[in-house]
């Protein structure tokens, strides 16, 4: 198993501060100033166990190569945080919907960061490889496709994670704090907006049907 962690990021006293940290920590840490530097040295190498990509680089930006990560075939499933500077909630938002799994407003502490890495790691290995049931809907957590009917949906990232958790907690009532927490890894307070959205998301793709509101409380899958 891997016991590397990447880093992407252009501001050198940070590179060199992660690096040091992360090695005398016990990692293989492997550092980088851009995201064409990345790809020329990673080229072959296994995948790390988590990816630390800051979003203001130089060249192609830490979005665009999170969209390449998740859309390959051996990174799609490992762990992203992003490191920015940007404090704006779009920003946090374009990250976390295009895959990242948490986000970490610059300047932060190093046990801080650490903390996430650690609330990262233990969230993404507990999760099931087993297909999951309900009706005619068919989730493939490995494969991360979703078939209902035997008809394939396509759906977003957080789209998937969201519906994966429904269906594995079918009956129970979701709040919106929980499904915030679970599946963005973070505590958005009064931003539940944000599962309003993709509930309705997923209702506009999946049919109007089977997800449940309940009044003053949040969602379930029956």
């Amino acid at each position: 198993m891997s016991n590397a962690i990447v880093i992407v990021e252009d501001d050198s006293s940070i590179r060199e501060m992660l690096r040091y940290y992360f090695q005398s920590t016990g990692y293989d840490a492997r550092v980088y100033e851009s995201a064409e530097e990345f790809f020329a040295a990673e080229a072959g190498l296994t995948p790390p166990v988590i990816y630390l990509l800051d979003i203001m680089l130089p060249g192609m930006d830490g979005l665009e190569l999170l969209r390449r990560l998740r859309a390959g075939r051996d990174t799609a499933e490992v762990p992203v945080i992003m490191l920015t500077a940007r404090t704006a909630e779009m920003d946090r938002v374009t990250g976390l919907e295009n895959g990242a799994d948490d986000y970490v407003v610059k300047p932060f502490g190093l046990m801080e960061l650490q903390a996430r890495i650690k609330a990262v790691l233990r969230r993404t290995h507990r999760r099931e490889d087993g297909l999951l049931r309900c009706g005619e809907l068919e989730i493939d957590p490995a494969a991360r496709t979703v078939r209902r009917a035997g008809v394939p949906v396509e759906l977003t990232y957080k789209e998937f994670e969201l519906l994966r958790l429904l269906v594995s907690r079918r009956g129970a009532v979701l709040t919106r704090d929980e499904i915030l927490h679970t599946v963005w890894d973070y505590d958005f307070t009064g931003e539940t907006r944000t599962v309003d959205m993709h509930i309705k998301s997923l209702r506009q793709k999946l049919g109007d049907g089977l997800i449940s509101t309940v009044r003053g409380v949040g969602y379930k899958i029956d």
